[in-house]
């Protein structure tokens, strides 16, 4: 069932690449629609048929691939992984309804949309460190081009920089692999093999080094995010919406699957520095969105701070924090991709992002009232106002985080304050006042326009009044994967002071 969802994106891109005929742009469009729709469909399938008491990993396929580098192909899914597959096949298939219908090369487009989810999906349901890093890389070359290729002015600049950083990534994050197998003395990269090895402090110190950094590139944090930035400004709204609502979450998939779960020791070591690092993010992430002029930039920026959660309740590593890390990365990927669509509605009708060009958007005759409303829920969604799945996710954070962490958690509080200072002026400088001479003439909106911000927004409001829809699938694996990490790093670290 795991590898459907993997070679029906392959299957969708071969189709539409490869067609010996020439389509329409339309007809590649509606090939990829039913495909994303198919997947998306076959996922929800899993999760109906997913046993939520179970912690273990769940449909699980192994296949012997190549024996003489340990590689196997080997999936499987749980809590961890299953509501992140639910929101890369939800994501794919709106970035794709959102696709500008009129963009050259819409055969390459929509192809290298579907190879990019089948990446995520490959990276997410992985139960071989081997194979997770394939699966990582592969996703890279086609968000390179979508970039490179549909975006903005200086496209080639930010792709460019996007490449190399995530390259580096990729090499630090292989590195640690190769450290794991070789100093353990396995000879697989099975996850599960490595979960019962036990390597000395120093060298696990040595190890997390690498992958903390490979993935702080990715999701990023603080200060390995300057390639975030461009790559939003210069990417398409769809992108966009991949970008932050998926692909981030690699990076914090990535810390608590392999990091926090295989390393625990270390990473009790270095919980209070990761913890210290984590409010850095956050403040620094919060203070550029204020000072921003650009929308799009302005939710960039969001996002390196609401990632910084996510690590402050991993480094609390308690079963409360980490199951709010996990409701973050969903929350985020929700309300990021909605803010994203809308600003890129936005952009699409008034000609611009500038909070000094654009004002009184939420005029009722001639402004974009729907779009205004649709912000107004996202903005406060992000600001974590009771009723919405940002202030639920988060507030599971603070309070798994609070008993280990205090002072860093009150002062990750103030990223809430400040994340309403930066939405509230992007709120009063484009939507509220007068509607200015620059965008007077608007548009029409069309439903087409509003759907895909209208199904996020619902799906907002229904986890936040219904956070235990997604608690229920989570809970028990996390419980379980936090309490066999703290039993390891308690034996090791009395073990070592103990020498």
């Amino acid at each position: 069932m795991l590898s459907a969802l993997i070679l029906l994106p392959l299957l969708g891109a071969a189709l539409i690449g490869f067609w010996p005929a020439e389509i329409s742009g339309k007809l590649s469009r509606t090939v990829a629609l039913l495909f994303s729709s198919i997947i998306f469909l076959w996922s929800v399938l899993l999760a109906i048929k997913f046993n939520p008491g179970e912690a273990s990993q769940q449909f699980t396929e192994f296949i012997p691939w190549i024996d003489s580098l340990g590689l196997d192909y080997n999936l499987g899914i749980d809590g961890l992984s299953l509501p992140l597959l639910l929101l890369n096949g939800l994501l794919t298939g709106i970035a794709i309804y959102s696709s500008d219908q009129s963009l050259q090369r819409p055969r390459f487009y929509y192809s290298l949309i579907l190879l990019l989810n089948a990446g995520v999906t490959g990276a997410f349901l992985a139960q071989d460190l081997l194979l997770f890093f394939l699966f990582y890389e592969l996703e890279l070359i086609p968000l390179y081009l979508l970039i490179a290729i549909w975006g903005g002015a200086r496209r080639s600049y930010a792709a460019t920089k996007f490449l190399i950083y995530t390259a580096v990534s990729g090499i630090l994050i292989l590195a640690s692999f190769l450290g794991m197998v070789w100093l353990s003395g396995s000879d697989s990269f099975a996850l599960a093999s490595l979960n019962a090895t036990t390597l000395p402090l120093a060298t696990q110190l040595l190890l997390l080094g690498g992958i903390l950094v490979g993935f702080g590139i990715k999701i990023p944090l603080f200060p390995f995010h300057t390639w975030l930035p461009d790559a939003h400004v210069e990417a398409s709204t769809p992108i966009s919406v991949l970008l932050a609502g998926v692909l981030l979450k690699l990076g914090t998939y990535g810390l608590l699957r392999f990091g926090m779960n295989l390393l625990p020791e270390a990473w009790s070591y270095l919980a209070p520095w990761l913890a210290t690092w984590a409010v850095i993010s956050v403040l620094f992430g919060s203070s550029c969105a204020i000072a921003q002029t650009d929308m799009k930039k302005m939710v960039a920026y969001s996002s390196i701070g609401h990632m910084g959660y996510v690590l402050l309740a991993a480094a609390a590593a308690t079963p409360l924090s980490t199951l709010g890390a996990v409701m973050q990365m969903i929350s985020h990927g929700l309300i990021s991709a909605l803010l994203f669509l809308l600003v890129g509605v936005v952009y699409k009708k008034a000609g611009s992002r500038d909070l000094d060009v654009i004002k009184g958007l939420l005029n009722p005759e001639k402004g974009l009232p729907v779009i205004g409303s649709l912000m107004v829920l996202g903005v406060m969604a992000s600001a974590g106002v009771p009723g919405m799945v940002g202030f639920i996710s988060e507030f599971i954070v603070f309070r798994g985080s609070y008993p280990v962490f205090p002072v860093q958690t009150l002062i990750s509080i103030i990223g809430t304050g400040l994340t309403a200072v930066y939405f509230l002026i992007l709120m009063d400088r484009a939507f509220f006042g007068r509607l200015s001479a620059q965008v007077i003439n608007l548009p029409r909106v069309f439903w087409s326009d509003r759907i895909p911000a209208i199904i996020l927004a619902v799906l907002i409001v229904i986890f936040g009044i219904q956070p235990a829809w997604l608690v229920r699938w989570t809970e028990p694996t996390i419980t379980a994967m936090v309490n066999t990490q703290n039993v390891a790093a308690a034996v090791s670290l009395n073990k070592e002071s103990g020498d």
